[in-house]
């Protein structure tokens, strides 16, 4: 079978710990073609179907030089078997047109993990909203004179983009207050930009988990990336350091309830974020920590990830 990934340049994959690459390296044991675009790549034309300038590849076992390349040619995405989309945010306006592409080119008949209309339907700082019997107390606004109500609530709060990644732009403003009118005006752009805003939590001293659930059911390890340095940010991104342990019963119990949901609206892949027993993020782009995960536990994830879209595509 011939996949397709919509991914970032494959140059700046780091192997060693990609999460993307170790999908294709299980499906390339499996005997599955592995061909990979950008999504600048992907053109329609009225009278043809979706397509991209694809790059069939073949992986080498080298950690530098990780692939070599069979082809290039332009390929309607509805001939390969299954398009994955993995390219990592931002979540701009270029992600949700390549979005609308692959809905598109589902109607030529291809069939795209995660669903273009669910990666519409599921920002990754918002889709929690639908959850708020699992989150922290949390402001969504624009409004300064509303963030500053929260913080006198609340004391110690956390703000962040909606956009961001990796822990970008993230802000914590203690007790004192010390310089939240300066970061409201920063991440709002002086009221132009919408924020997210939540309570501290010192959980967050234990770690950031990411739970990871494939196709509703729930990976039963998480990774939970600690802060390191006097750093508030557990992102590994951000230096955080990535320790694999056993989901507590509080995270089975939110990915369990969220799972189902999730799966019966095309997403195959979700990262969850928890720290402490609440429920941060919902990730749905290019959910991370496989080879984290397999490394320190043995489990291996991209195996049960495969599987799963495997499944999907025979059962269709």
């Amino acid at each position: 079978m011939k996949l397709l990934f919509v991914a970032d340049p494959l140059h700046t994959f780091k192997t060693y710990k990609d999460s993307t690459f170790a999908m294709m390296r299980e499906a390339a044991k499996r005997g599955h073609e592995i061909w990979a675009c950008e999504p600048q790549d992907i053109v329609w034309q009225r009278g043809s179907q979706v397509q991209a300038q694809a790059r069939h590849i073949a992986l080498t076992g080298d950690a530098h030089d990780w692939f070599t390349e069979q082809a290039v040619s332009t390929v309607a995405l509805a001939s390969f078997g299954a398009v994955l989309m993995r390219k990592d945010p931002p979540f701009d306006a270029e992600y949700l047109y390549t979005t609308h592409l692959l809905t598109q080119a589902e109607r030529d008949g291809a069939r795209v993990f995660n669903s273009p209309a669910a990666l519409r339907a599921h920002p990754e700082k918002l889709a929690i909203l639908e959850f708020p019997q699992h989150i922290a107390p949390t402001l969504v606004t624009r409004s300064m004179d509303a963030i500053r109500a929260f913080h006198a609530e609340h004391r110690d709060v956390i703000l962040k983009p909606l956009d961001g990644m990796g822990g970008a732009g993230i802000f914590r403003v203690k007790d004192d207050g010390l310089n939240l009118g300066s970061i409201c005006e920063t991440l709002t752009r002086d009221g132009q930009e919408t924020i997210m805003v939540q309570r501290f939590l010192p959980a967050i001293a234990q770690g950031d988990k990411r739970v990871l659930v494939i196709d509703g059911e729930p990976v039963p390890f998480a990774l939970a990336r600690i802060p390191q340095g006097g750093e508030v940010r557990g992102n590994l991104a951000a230096g955080g350091k990535g320790v694999a342990q056993p989901l507590s019963e509080s995270d089975w119990a939110i990915a369990r309830h969220l799972g189902p949901i999730l799966a019966a609206r095309g997403l195959l892949l979700v990262g969850l974020d928890i720290i402490g027993e609440q429920l941060t993020e919902i990730n749905v782009t290019s959910p991370t920590c496989f080879q984290e995960i397999t490394d320190q536990t043995g489990f291996d994830v991209a195996k049960r990830f495969v599987d799963a879209m495997e499944a999907r595509l025979q059962s269709a």
